[in-house]
């Protein structure tokens, strides 16, 4: 069929069962069809695969796909194979083969019958394959996970830098590169190796707005925090990333002692229970996979709602590769990472053995990795610009879903120190790294200013009232403002801009803040459950799912498919108790409503006739969210005057953890009364004084009112006021 000729509409609803194409589908599929080489970098969820897959069923002859990974291309060969009657239509290609196997591909492609051929790199290098496939009519060859080209992608392999020359061999037939994570560098590195220079390059947003990002210090604690988290989030799905399969059981089984159910993945384990730990997840039997890196190559699970990382990765593709396999339904993803400066120098060391131009990539990866955690901007901005994309902190679709914009710490006017982090740049030549140009700046020698002479400067040592942590901080922000860049061929090598030169010329104001310290921890309990209108039934929404999860059994399907979380937060919120109320749930719509529907509004009704829903203080019960055990056992225990130490120590928590739980009962809207414990602190004065300070006080923040009492007043008294104070006034 010729390219002009193709209605790809029509095509798409054909194969697919879709009316529309996703993002730049349509623009990558046309170039395409149309022969040219395409280089397409887009996220993770963004519909990669069948920018690729429509081309070759549309096209005459066999497209190569070129894949790293064993297990995704056999998922993949089933997706197609579903689509038509003929299991020939896709196969792979590579060494778990056996000869007769071998021939029935061979079969198959003669015959004009396989439209996809999956293959390893690896594969492609035996002359068998390559004298065999110059004979047959190749539409074009698609490389995936084409980052593994370049040494600066998160996952590089050796083989893939052959794969130019192969393909030459086959003749001039256009080329495909597709990768979900790339930086700028690595992009440029993927273009010049396959000697597409003229590729249409697609490129999507890597933002994804219903992502929350969060870093939290490591602490000895670390465990009992994932807990908490994972309670706070009953009955979702999650999952949690450790480097090493040691960790990945220890974990798995502290979770699965305290009641939370979770299996491990690693690839230590038999194929046969990986296989079923991945099936027990994608059906909802376990809430939680505990993994190292081998786990969610392949996972296309929509209703993913936290990705923990219980140690830091290795590169902030792969952070972002991770995290990203949350909240891809557009529902709501907390990407949570815990991070401590001894795991960076734990993964340092693991790379001394390699050559020293891999460990100084290793390096560099690295300590973008300590910039994002540490910084004190928005991450969401910090992490776009990585991938070279623009994000304004201000407005852009997301910017408030970070710790960093919730808390935001306070900004100073560095326009002054800018211009002088500026000039050492300029007059050192733009010859050094960030190390370097921070000693430069603190008078700190070593081989390299040595070697350049810089020591013997007027300006060496100019900064050296601030301490290095200063100029790091500043330096970060300078970089993603945009007035310095990374240099793409000397990778870390530190440049200036044209708007650094013009703001040299004509400074203008630069507000910045102070990277996070890791090694104090934050004293300022933060407090993420504040009082939101609409929440939805928590008891209803556990029933809803349980019926979720049994029609799914019934039907043999993920129960994903059968309603979408968001639509059982809706159902849970809106009470529908008719087919027709139910389509006009969130996601639901007339079909599916009359597909599924009916067990579901004849429970919705049942539990509003049980429950007389519209009274009052049935909603007390149901703002807590009644979603953790904890919360109930503290609002018994403080109704019956227990004391809050003994409160503490039966549920094995310090006063802060304590503290923390009831901040969140009071501020989803429970009352709490805790003037017992309190009377015996502070006289009826004082109370009354703080009391007076929070009613006419512009926040409720306990900085503010050690600020405002100068030290007559503790962290903990005033947090017990504040607990005291929102819970007779707000509730």
């Amino acid at each position: 069929m010729k390219s002009t000729e193709i209605d790809l509409h029509k095509e798409l609803k054909k194969y697919f069962g879709f009316n529309k194409f996703k993002g730049l589908q349509e623009g990558v599929v046309q170039s395409i069809i149309s022969g040219n080489n395409t280089f397409v970098i887009m996220p993770t969820g963004g519909g990669k695969s069948l920018c690729y897959q429509l081309p070759a069923l549309v096209l005459e002859g066999t497209a190569i796909v070129v894949s790293p990974l064993i297990a995704l291309m056999k998922n993949q060969v089933d997706a197609i194979r579903s689509l038509s009657s003929e299991a020939g239509i896709a196969h792979v290609l590579n060494s778990s083969l056996t000869k007769t196997e071998i021939n029935q591909v061979k079969k198959d492609i003669t015959s004009g019958l396989t439209k996809l051929l999956y293959v390893a790199p690896e594969s492609l290098t035996k002359e068998e394959y390559t004298a065999f496939l110059k004979t047959v009519p190749v539409s074009f060859v698609a490389i995936d996970e084409a980052h593994c080209i370049s040494e600066w992608g998160h996952d590089f392999r050796p083989e893939y830098r052959n794969l130019r020359t192969i393909i030459r061999n086959l003749g001039d037939v256009p080329i495909i590169g597709l990768t979900a994570t790339a930086t700028p560098k690595v992009q440029e590195d993927i273009l010049k190796n396959l000697d597409m220079s003229d590729a249409n390059t697609f490129k999507a947003s890597f933002n994804r707005p219903n992502l929350y990002y969060e870093i939290r210090p490591k602490a000895k604690t670390v465990e009992s925090d994932i807990i908490r988290f994972i309670r706070q989030h009953k009955g979702k799905s999650g999952v949690i990333y450790c480097l090493s399969r040691k960790k990945v059981e220890e974990i798995a089984q502290v979770l699965q002692v305290n009641g939370i159910s979770a299996v491990p993945y690693h690839a230590g384990l038999d194929a046969k229970t990986r296989a079923r730990h991945q099936d027990m997840f994608l059906m909802e039997d376990v809430d939680v996979v505990v993994a190292t890196i081998a786990f969610g190559m392949g996972i296309d699970k929509p209703d993913v709602r936290f990705v923990i990382h219980h140690d830091i990765p290795k590169s902030l593709e792969s952070y972002y590769q991770e995290t990203g396999r949350a909240g891809r339904d557009g529902g709501e993803g907390h990407c949570l990472a815990y991070y401590a400066y001894k795991d960076i120098e734990k993964l340092e060391k693991f790379m001394s053995g390699k050559p020293v131009a891999e460990q100084e990539i290793g390096f560099a990866l690295l300590q973008e990795v300590v910039a994002y955690a540490e910084t004190s901007m928005s991450r969401r901005k910090f992490l776009l610009h990585y991938f070279g994309e623009e994000f304004d902190a201000e407005t852009g679709d997301g910017h408030e879903m970070d710790d960093n914009t919730r808390n935001p710490k306070k900004k100073k006017e560095a326009k002054d120190d800018v211009v002088t982090l500026l000039k050492v740049v300029r007059d050192t030549k733009m010859l050094y790294k960030s190390k370097e140009i921070l000693f430069t700046l603190t008078g700190k020698v070593n081989a390299v200013i040595k070697a350049h002479r810089t020591d013997a400067q007027t300006f060496f040592g100019i900064g050296k009232e601030f301490e290095e942590k200063h100029w790091m901080a500043l330096l970060r922000q300078v970089l993603v403002a945009g007035y310095l860049s990374k240099d793409i061929e000397t990778y870390g090598v530190i440049k200036l801009t044209p708007a650094g030169e013009a703001f040299i010329a004509n400074p203008k104001s630069f507000m910045m803040t102070e990277d996070h310290d890791f090694n104090e921890t934050d004293e300022e309990a933060t407090i993420t459950a504040a009082k939101s209108a609409g929440v939805a039934d928590e008891a209803l929404n556990a029933m809803l799912k349980d019926l979720r999860k049994k029609v799914a059994k019934k039907l043999g399907v993920p129960p994903f498919v059968v309603f979408q979380d968001p639509s059982l937060d809706d159902m849970a919120l809106k009470y529908p108790v008719s087919i027709e109320e139910l389509s006009g749930v969130h996601g639901v719509g007339e079909g599916k409503a009359k597909k599924y529907g009916k067990e579901f509004v004849e429970l919705i009704a049942r539990y509003v006739e049980d429950n007389d829903i519209m009274r009052p203080d049935d909603l007390v019960v149901k703002t807590t969210g009644a979603n953790s055990a904890l919360k109930l056992y503290i609002i018994q225990n403080i109704d019956r005057k227990l004391s809050l130490n003994d409160i503490a120590k039966a549920k094995g928590l310090d006063m802060d953890a304590l503290m923390k739980e009831m901040e969140q009962i009071v501020y989803s809207g429970t009352k709490l009364n805790i003037k017992y414990w309190i009377d015996d602190i502070l006289d009826e004065d004082q109370q009354e004084e703080i009391h007076d300070f929070y009613m006419g006080s512009e926040s409720d923040s306990i900085k503010d009112a050690l600020k405002e009492f100068d030290g007559d007043y503790d962290t903990e008294e005033l947090r017990l006021m504040r607990i005291k104070f929102i819970s007779e006034v707000a509730n």
